[in-house]
């Protein structure tokens, strides 16, 4: 069957057919609302690095055609007979997954993001056999327990990024400790995951380190951001006098950098957490993680309890990520703009003004 024939309830949205990534207008379909089914209309989704590599195939796992997007944000208009959690009219959001087995021990731990049978959001297939497409289209349908109320407070245009780059960074500093008020933070790298790292560190009394490759970025990371320090990682005078001082650092950065000299910042039972993904492995010396008791660790998302948690801390704190708002018809010059790094911080599409029928 055609997209536009698996389910009864017509969608359009964009959609990439080939691995030159270009998006262009898309019709499929949606299924009918299910009992347990939370039908919303989609007002934001905001562009993830990860979509720019699913439309190009750069990490060779693209199904074709695929409507990316997993920061998805909208307004209920239809709820199943078993919903219990929402109503028509509460603000609302998807992510990065849609499904998982929800009986395993990762499941039954609220982290259904490890669970080893979790469904993404778009591009993958979902438990009726048809494929899951994502949040640049008009309307989303999610089983209530993968989808999150936002408190009214929020902005949904800014709250969008929360759903991926929020979470990814939240999770680490809550599950490793990090947390703490007082603790010194080093966040390496400030783009669409750094500076939420800067500001729920902030939010959580933590003194904040921003460590980049970039020097224009210093008046933006202290300014704005609100972060106490900001070192040049190349400028080994500068790294040198901030060695042992950290007691962890969150790394956003996915191309490929040193390891030793952020290992040599950290304090005695420091902790170095990757949130980046490198394609390429990174060169890990045993004896500077021996030396001091320090780790490096990893972590990806969050799951639904903690993702809940996550969006009703930035409700309390008045936190959401800093944008660049656009209409639909501009996604591809943003791609291109997103590969040269050429956005503070995050793209932002504007569903509800600009996709149009067709």
């Amino acid at each position: 069957m055609t997209p536009e024939d698996e389910h009864p309830v017509k969608a359009f949205g964009w959609a990439a057919r080939d691995s030159s990534g270009h998006l262009s207008p898309f019709k499929f379909s949606r299924r009918a609302t299910g009992e347990k089914d939370v039908t919303f209309k989609v007002l934001y989704c905001a562009i993830c690095h990860s979509d720019l590599h699913n439309v190009k195939n750069e990490w060779g796992i693209t199904s074709y055609p695929v409507v990316p997007g997993h920061e998805i944000v909208g307004v209920v208009i239809e709820i199943g007979t078993k919903v219990t959690k929402f109503k028509v009219g509460d603000k609302v959001g998807v992510g990065c997954m849609v499904g998982s087995c929800r009986s395993c021990v990762n499941c039954k731990e609220d982290v259904e993001n490890y669970c080893p049978e979790m469904i993404l959001t778009y591009g993958v297939k979902y438990y009726d056999g048809t494929t899951t497409y994502g949040g640049y289209s008009d309307i989303m349908v999610s089983d209530e327990h993968f989808v999150i109320k936002i408190p009214v407070n929020l902005p949904l245009d800014g709250v969008a990024p929360l759903f991926c780059a929020g979470i990814t960074v939240y999770s680490p500093l809550k599950y490793y400790g990090l947390d703490k008020a007082g603790m010194h933070l080093g966040v390496v790298g400030l783009g669409g995951l750094g500076h939420m790292a800067v500001k729920f560190a902030k939010a959580m009394g933590l003194k904040v380190t921003v460590i980049s490759t970039s020097p224009h970025k210093k008046k933006e990371a202290m300014d704005h951001l609100g972060a106490n320090a900001f070192l040049i990682s190349r400028n080994t005078e500068e790294m040198q006098l901030a060695m042992g001082t950290m007691d962890g650092i969150i790394d956003t950065v996915s191309a490929v950098h040193a390891l030793l000299p952020l290992i040599g910042l950290l304090k005695t039972n420091g902790k170095l957490i990757m949130v980046g993904a490198p394609e390429k492995p990174l060169e890990l010396l045993a004896f500077p993680l021996l030396l001091g008791r320090k780790m490096v660790g990893g972590s990806g998302i969050g799951g639904m309890k903690e993702t809940q948690e996550m969006i009703d801390f930035a409700a309390k704190h008045n936190i959401v990520a800093d944008i660049e708002v656009i209409p639909m018809d501009y996604v591809n010059t943003a791609m291109e703009r997103l590969l040269k790094a050429d956005v503070k911080y995050r793209f932002v599409i504007d569903i509800a003004n600009s996709l149009k029928p067709f």
